[in-house]
């Protein structure tokens, strides 16, 4: 019978560097484009801790919130928790409300607003930056 790799305590291989879930109790508060203003929490990406290859955001948007346009370098997934999330691309509008996704590929242009508001999680890969989201001016 072949043996099982050895373990040093608390159940990790020997010469491996143990890996453990990691909490993540407080996102970090990042300021948002648009008006009226709404709220950005960052869990996970650059501004809450460094992270270039994700960011992972709840948004709390007010009704009649709007961004300007934007033709960002990364994927940005979109899922709404509540509410209705606008999303207008080049070639037409998506309404995408509670319970749905978007997926906006980077080199899109998009703007997204939120006519009635909505709570949403945005995912970016690679991790959001105001560098690379190339809003429109004006």
């Amino acid at each position: 019978m072949a043996a099982g790799p050895r373990f040093a305590g608390r159940g990790s291989p020997v010469g491996r560097v143990a890996r453990v879930p990691e909490l993540i109790e407080t996102p970090v508060r990042v300021e948002a484009a648009g008006d009226p203003p709404k709220v950005i929490e960052e869990f996970a990406g650059r501004a809450s801790g460094g992270d270039e290859r994700v960011s992972v955001a709840r948004m709390r948007s007010p009704a009649g919130w709007s961004e300007p346009g934007q033709r960002p370098e990364f994927d940005e997934y979109t899922v709404v928790l509540n509410g209705l999330v606008r999303v207008e691309g080049e070639d037409g509008t998506l309404e995408v409300r509670a319970g749905q996704a978007v997926l906006v590929r980077g080199g899109e242009w998009v703007r997204y607003s939120t006519p009635a508001g909505a709570e949403y999680v945005a995912v970016c890969l690679p991790a959001f930056s105001p560098e690379t989201v190339h809003r429109d001016a004006g």
